[in-house]
């Protein structure tokens, strides 16, 4: 398994990538920020949303990978919610929006980073 540095990194190329490609208008700065520029907070959270794909995915002997991009996007998206309760004492409502409240974009982007790191996870790249 990579590194912490690089497991969070392979959790922020695949957000930056995904934001690149379906958010609809010019993504904000910090959307985009390279792994460097992120807060400390924000990089272990996706170290930590990175091992929780990593780890259901061991759990069910890959069989993870037969889960739709919808359940696979959810999965991420409630191990991130977990992860902004856990370092922000009151967060905005849209910080922690279930699945339904999401939009789109945001929902291909989580889809997109469980992908990526089952790709980290095979060797494939």
């Amino acid at each position: 398994m990579p590194d912490d540095a690089d497991r969070g990194r392979i959790f922020r190329r695949a957000w930056i990538d995904g934001v690149r490609k379906y958010y609809p208008e010019e993504p904000k700065p910090g959307y985009v920020a390279e792994w460097e520029d992120m807060p400390a907070w924000e990089q272990g959270a996706a170290i930590a949303v990175y091992d929780q794909v990593a780890q259901f995915i061991s759990i069910t002997n890959g069989n993870a990978s037969k889960l739709s991009p919808e359940q696979k996007g959810r999965w991420v998206a409630l191990c991130w919610i977990g992860q902004i309760h856990k370092h922000i004492p009151d967060p905005k409502p849209s910080y922690v929006a279930d699945w339904e409240q999401l939009p789109d974009w945001q929902k291909k982007v989580d889809s997109g980073i469980f992908s990526a790191i089952e790709a980290s996870l095979s060797g494939v790249s």
